[in-house]
């Protein structure tokens, strides 16, 4: 899964919670996108992988 296509994926989740959850704003989406961003950013440290390794194990789960 390259960037665009995980981007393109988080777009979609968005667009499901907001439907959702209609009182979600882009500021908690937002949040939410970093703290998944700083959730790969440990995974990284920890196991030495790439993020490309660990968003193919993401996308394979």
């Amino acid at each position: 899964m390259n960037k665009d296509q995980l981007e393109g994926k988080w777009k979609q989740v968005k667009g499901e919670f907001k439907q959702k959850y209609g009182k979600l704003t882009n500021d908690d989406l937002t949040y939410a996108e970093g703290k998944f961003d700083e959730l790969l950013g440990k995974l990284q440290e920890k196991t030495g992988k790439t993020k490309e390794d660990i968003e193919k194990e993401i996308k394979n789960w």
